[in-house]
């Protein structure tokens, strides 16, 4: 990548949030451009058009998960879509005494809006320890499970240890104890192949700004019996089927959750980046960012005063501290040399503290990494230490 004055910039945040393609840039471009209408409302043609390419987003974005387009909700982002979880199913299901199982690494997307509807329901929330590599302790929790869990929501994949769980087992035991299993699918929708039909969870949400789409729009999955039976999460136009001041009776789903005049021109972005990612193909794109973080492994391994996380296969996320210097010290430095690195908590505080740092750096990677890249983060270092020895 360069920057606007045609230096090289080396951009490894790509978890946080990851650059867009000039398809997607399009995309959106002509949706607001030249293709604009509001959808769902207008009989005009144009109207027409963009709702039948809005529904075709949907459609496509439930595709590449492996999911129908009935089973699949916009959402502002994966934050609203477990918030969405949460303030419906859950509301309507949870009861006091009632348990939620939940893990040391989650991102505080999986944390607040359980404790939220635990402190509304009188429901109990758990927490799964990790192994000594900062995997979720699947071993813990099958013992830690009972019949009165209903609920238990985790990590596809860490945002901070690149750890991946395994679902397969996650969903064995949720079944075993009757439990719901929602997956938060940010940092594995955009890295790997996903396909909710085999992976057994009942819910998975995610976001379009991980997966080269754009910001402001992400996506609930849940299977189609379970939507169902939710009730509505807001109020307002589009999410109704009549309206009277006696009564209101609501649309079915998804559209019952989506209330209000939706994110048109994102959700055509949001599916030309799923073309876009598709095109490439997932299972090339994790192969690459494997390599990557293979790489960059061997190269802080190698260094005595470097402290690692998470396992040697993590998901295209390494994340580290360097002995006697704070994250954000080594991420402005870095800066400096136009190395882009994510420092601090990365909203996951519990993780932490169970990890016994107040912050990591953390280097992600996306399609469009190189080598060059890790090179650059290598050299970044030297020359911080070399900052802070002569201090």
């Amino acid at each position: 990548m360069v920057t606007h004055d045609g230096k090289s910039w080396h951009y490894l945040d790509t978890a946080a949030t990851a650059q867009k393609p000039r398809a997607v840039i399009d995309a959106m471009a002509r949706a607001l451009g030249e293709d604009y209408a509001t959808v769902h409302r207008g009989v005009y043609a144009r109207s027409a058009e963009m709702t039948l390419a809005y529904e075709a987003a949907r459609r496509k974005v439930a595709r590449f998960i492996g999911g129908a387009e009935d089973e699949l909700v916009f959402t502002r982002g994966a934050t609203e879509a477990i918030n969405l979880v949460a303030q419906t199913w859950g509301r309507a299901n949870l009861k006091a005494g009632d348990r939620i199982l939940l893990s040391q690494l989650e991102h505080h997307s999986n944390i607040v809006p359980w404790q939220m509807v635990a402190e509304a329901t009188g429901a109990v929330i758990d927490v799964c320890p990790l192994t000594r590599d900062h995997r979720i302790d699947l071993d813990a929790a099958e013992a830690m499970l009972t019949e009165r869990h209903r609920l238990i929501a985790l990590a596809h994949v860490s945002n901070v240890t690149g750890a991946v769980l395994d679902v397969p087992r996650a969903a064995a035991l949720a079944q075993k104890v009757g439990a719901r299993l929602l997956l938060d699918g940010c940092q594995s929708a955009p890295h790997m192949d996903v396909d909710v039909a085999t992976l057994g969870c009942d819910f998975f949400v995610f976001s379009a700004h991980k997966l080269y789409g754009p910001t402001g729009i992400g996506a609930l999955w849940a299977r189609r019996e379970v939507l169902a039976a939710m009730p509505p999460y807001q109020g307002g136009g589009a999410m109704i089927d009549r309206v009277t001041f006696a009564r209101t009776t609501y649309a079915p789903a998804p559209q019952r959750f989506e209330a209000g005049t939706p994110a048109i021109a994102e959700a055509i972005a949001f599916a030309a980046a799923v073309d876009y990612v598709s095109a490439i193909g997932t299972a090339r794109i994790h192969a690459h960012e494997q390599a990557l973080v293979a790489r960059l492994r061997r190269a802080l391994g190698a260094m005595n005063d470097v402290r690692l996380f998470g396992p040697d296969d993590s998901a295209g996320i390494v994340s580290f501290v360097i002995e006697g210097i704070h994250p954000h010290d080594l991420g402005t430095i870095l800066d400096e040399a136009d190395v882009a690195i994510r420092a601090g908590h990365h909203c996951a505080q519990p993780l932490m503290d169970a990890l016994g740092v107040p912050a990591t750096a953390r280097a992600s990677f996306g399609l469009y990494s190189q080598e060059a890249d890790i090179a650059a983060l290598v050299e970044g270092i030297a020359r911080t230490r070399r900052i802070f020895a002569r201090g």
